[in-house]
Order: C-alpha cells, then structure tokens, then sequence
C-alpha cells in the first residue's frame, strides 16, 4: 500500500477512510488532508499523529503518493482547476457520477486515475469497495480497508454507484418502522432499540455467502405467516416495478 496518502476534500468519506486507515493500525501512512473540511480535518490531526493538515490542495498533491479527490462532484471545478498532479502519483476519484476522462481532463494530468466507491463502513474495515478500473496500488488501499472490487469497465462501474444510492431508503425505512411503533403506543426508546436489533440480525445473516438474498428471504417466511403477507401486500409487483424505475433514472444520471 501507498506510504503517503492525500486526501482533498475531508467530508464524511474522508473522515471514514483516514480513521480505517488510522484506527488501532501498528503502522498507519502518513496522511496529508487538505483544509476544506477545516473543522473535520483539524479534528483528525488531532487525534492521529500521522495526519497532517496541508495549506491547500497543492502541497496535498504534492506530499502523496496516492491523491484521493473527495470534494463534492458539484465543487470538482472550483476545487480542483489548477491542481498540478505529477505522473508518478495515482489519483482515486471518489466524486459520483465524474467519469476518468473527465477527471483527467481536468487535471491535466498523465497519472493514473481510479474511481472508488468508498462507503462509510471503511473505518472499520469491513467495506468492499468498487474501483475501476483496476490498478494494484489503489486496490492494495482498498484492501485494507476491507477489500477491493475491481470492475471490468465504466458502465458496470455506474451501476455499483447506483445501488449505493439505495442506503439512505433503507435508514428511512427503519425510521418508519420505529415511528409507527411509537404511535401504537410503544416508548420511542423501546421501538427504537427493538428495530435497531431486528435488523442487525439481518446484517448478520447476510454474512451467510451460501444463502442468497432471496433464500434468506424465505428461510425468514412461513406459508400464510406474518413476512409473507407484509412481503406480499407491501412489497408487491408495483412497489418493485417503482424501486426499479428509480434506480433505472438514478442509472441514467449516473452515465
């Protein structure tokens, strides 16, 4: 792995992604994070002796072998035009819907350039994260923070990212579950505790590689029972015809 990493644009990935690689590690890179995410950045110097603050992008790029690009895709022009990356260094791209030749274009740059799917769960190390495509360096970092999944080409790459546009529907869906609850009289706290540990059994259950989704969807049913008339009169043909349009649109934007 990279022994000098830079990381533009320190939001919520970036925290994620200096903590996995921080966190109780015997022998972390050294760290170089830009200012924007002032606060955020400052915090995680703080607490790490490896991490760094720089004085803008530049010395970022400059000090790193390895330059993360994790601003928001909305600010890529303000944030980066100008930005000098050498050809020896490899840059991951973690902007969604920002294509290579996009950010090489907007670069200038001779480097390497990999997109990265990154996702929250990296500071722990337990997030498999897309690339594409593949090069050994970037999927060594991504390896240690819980694996790499290099694809074949872009438009597989587009479809990964849309399939993570689903996280916050499921939260939303919890959220549901539990606000329904209370108003059936049941304290919040109750509800929400109770949904909390229904559906970490969930996460645990999907660590079974030898069941599919849709096995573990019927292990969990009983002919006539309780999840097959929510699964059947909630999650009907209608409600999945609509969830796909969705990610179809999502798909589309993506591309």
């Amino acid at each position: 792995m990279a022994d000098r990493i830079g990381i533009i644009g320190v939001g919520e990935i970036g925290r994620a992604m200096v903590d996995g690689l921080c966190d109780g590690a015997q022998k972390p890179p050294d760290v170089h994070l830009s200012p924007r995410g002032a606060r955020t950045a400052a915090e995680l110097a703080h607490r790490y002796p490896n991490v760094r603050v720089c004085a803008d992008n530049q010395e970022v790029a400059d000090r790193a072998d390895l330059v993360i690009l994790a601003v928001r895709p909305q600010d890529r022009t303000e944030a980066l035009e100008g930005l000098r990356v050498d050809g020896d260094k490899v840059v991951v791209s973690v902007m969604a819907g920002v294509g290579v030749d996009e950010v090489r274009d907007l670069l200038g740059t001779a480097a390497p350039v990999v997109r990265a799917i990154p996702l929250p769960a990296v500071r722990e190390r337990r997030s498999v994260t897309v690339t594409f495509p593949s090069h050994p360096v970037v999927d060594a970092f991504f390896d240690g923070l819980g694996g790499a999944l290099p694809v074949a080409d872009e438009a597989d790459f587009a479809v990964f990212s849309t399939l993570t546009g689903t996280l916050s529907a499921h939260y939303a869906y919890l959220a549901t579950l539990t606000d329904w609850a209370a108003r059936q009289g049941i304290p919040a706290a109750e509800a929400d505790r109770y949904v909390r540990g229904l559906f970490q059994a969930v996460g645990r259950a999907l660590g079974d590689e030898t069941r599919s989704p849709k096995q573990l969807a019927g292990d969990h049913e009983t002919p006539g029972g309780s999840n097959e008339r929510i699964r059947t009169t909630w999650f009907d043909g209608g409600n999945a015809e609509s969830l796909t349009k969705a990610l179809d649109a999502l798909l589309s934007h993506l591309r």
